[in-house]
């Protein structure tokens, strides 16, 4: 009969510590994510009241700043409609209901 033999786990790290990002980057970073976050919503929550009974339960992307905004049934579709007509703008893609959000928890 043959014994296993122990192989020596391989050490778990960065595979490319050169991209590690410093903190004060990391939280610069997230403090832009979050102003573009909220210059998407400002512009989701002045849509929204004069969308929703219209097409409730469709995809709006929005590319804030122009102010644009493109709909669709479908949420990739919303998403390829903003990227065509802006390919290199950042965008977000909200559910028009309630809440904007786009799936469950």
């Amino acid at each position: 009969m043959t014994e296993s033999v122990d192989k020596p786990r391989a050490r778990s790290g960065r595979m490319f510590p050169e991209k590690t990002i410093t903190p004060e980057e990391l939280a610069r970073q997230e403090a832009l994510d979050e102003i573009f976050d909220q210059r998407c919503q400002a512009i989701f929550e002045r849509l929204r009241p004069e969308l929703i009974d219209k097409y409730y339960g469709w995809y709006i992307g929005i590319e804030p700043d122009s102010g644009e905004y493109f709909l669709d049934e479908d949420s990739i579709e919303a998403h390829k409609k903003v990227l065509t007509k802006y390919p290199n703008k950042d965008n977000f893609v909200f559910c028009l209901n309630e809440t904007g959000a786009s799936g469950r928890i």
